[in-house]
């Protein structure tokens, strides 16, 4: 059993090649009973700022696994920063312990910092396949094991953290803006894993409570509508991982599937 969280797709991509019962925790997390048994249990989410999504934070808090091997698989695009260190950490004030934290490294979705037609690019060369294959050897063999945090990983993480503390302290909650090239199709609306954009007037619009800075609206918006207020590698470059479908994405992180009809998209 794997919970999984994903904006573009890589991190659902991952979860399938590891097990065969993957679980949406954006889905997940509004469960009455959150206590969960398996021989195995997984968790797979991509790191932004080298930390777990809030959402993932908040579920691994409220979830009771009862497993006999705990595992975790951080997928980023640049540099971990100590994803892993950071995560166990993170486990450990939520009363839980992982046997396993290893990070996979594909491409980045990040649009302020990545031109996604490099990151698209790069992919070849960041051997996702023989890194899965790695991964999936150690945890068949109930490695246990937690990356380390090298010198480099964690000068990394300090720098993002300063850089942070020089940016407003609004900039993320009006990151995005929506043009007059929005045409209503909702799309956004539903791969928002925390429910945050609706539609008024057949235009999209952005609350963004508890927006996860996954960027699945913007990758994934037909028309290129939704674009960002701060500066931008290629405004007309975006990213999907190719082996994962739309609707996989939607049926992850629809949070209002009753204010829809099956479209087929």
């Amino acid at each position: 059993m794997i919970f999984y969280f994903t904006g573009t797709g890589n991190s659902l991509y991952a979860a399938k090649q590891l097990d065969a019962e993957v679980v949406s925790i954006p889905q997940a997390i509004h469960r009455k009973d959150q206590t969960y048994e398996a021989d195995t249990i997984g968790i797979v989410c991509p790191v932004y700022g080298h930390e777990m999504p809030s959402m993932v934070k908040d579920f691994l808090k409220e979830a009771k696994f009862c497993t006999d091997y705990l595992y975790l698989v951080l997928t980023f695009g640049n540099f971990h920063g100590g994803a892993a260190s950071l995560a166990e950490r993170e486990l450990r004030a939520a009363g839980k312990r992982a046997d396993y934290i290893n990070t996979l490294k594909m491409a980045d979705n990040f649009l302020p910092a990545f031109d996604m037609e490099e990151q698209m690019g790069s992919e070849p060369e960041k051997r996702v396949e023989e890194q899965i294959d790695r991964i999936r050897r150690d945890i068949a063999g109930r490695r246990r094991w937690i990356q380390p945090a090298g010198e480099e990983d964690r000068e990394w993480h300090r720098k993002y953290l300063e850089a942070q503390k020089l940016l407003p302290d609004d900039l993320w909650s009006h990151i995005y803006r929506v043009t007059e090239d929005c045409i209503g199709c909702g799309i956004c609306t539903r791969v928002c894993p925390a429910g945050c954009i609706r539609l008024e007037g057949q235009r999209a619009v952005y609350t963004m409570e508890n927006c996860q800075m996954c960027m699945a609206c913007i990758h994934h918006c037909p028309q290129n509508a939704i674009r960002l207020n701060t500066p931008e590698k290629n405004p007309q470059a975006r990213y999907h991982n190719s082996h994962i479908r739309l609707t996989e994405i939607v049926n992850a992180n629809d949070q209002h599937p009753e204010l829809y009809k099956p479209r087929g998209i």
